[in-house]
């Protein structure tokens, strides 16, 4: 299965992360009220921030080659005390309960986990697997 997992796994989370915390906005406003789900919505975008943060951070630190010290400086300036500082900003506002950002900080996580098993309850790394043997063999 690891063949499979790419580099676009992780734009294909992001992604479908957005796609299903759209979709969880307006039948959340309806039944749970604005702030509870603006608290999982917020949560949520702030939750894809901080992966492509780290996504880009970890690509610009771990590279062969000649790092770009000032990138990594600068990612690394940005990600860690403005979006956390962001994130207790969040937290401590008042209008939001944690257990509802909670929920959106780890909507992302629940979305990577669902694709990896969709992914092996499907078989679709067999079919990756098999392709590559067959085209070593030529």
């Amino acid at each position: 299965m690891k063949e499979s997992l790419r580099l676009d796994f992780i734009d294909r989370t992001l992604r479908t992360t957005g796609i299903v915390l759209l979709i969880i906005l307006l039948p959340g406003i309806y039944y749970f009220g604005i702030f509870p789900t603006l608290a999982v919505f917020f949560g949520g975008v702030w939750g894809m921030v901080n992966l492509i943060f780290l996504s880009a951070l970890v690509r610009a630190a771990l590279r062969p080659g000649h790092v770009d010290r000032v990138k990594v400086a600068g990612l690394a300036l940005v990600k860690f005390p403005l979006l956390y500082l962001s994130g207790y900003f969040l937290l401590r506002a008042g209008y939001f309960e944690p257990l509802h950002l909670l929920a959106g900080f780890s909507m992302i996580l629940a979305v990577m986990v669902l694709k990896v098993v969709a992914h092996a309850l499907f078989g679709l790394d067999k079919e990756h697997r098999k392709n590559k043997r067959l085209s070593g063999a030529i």
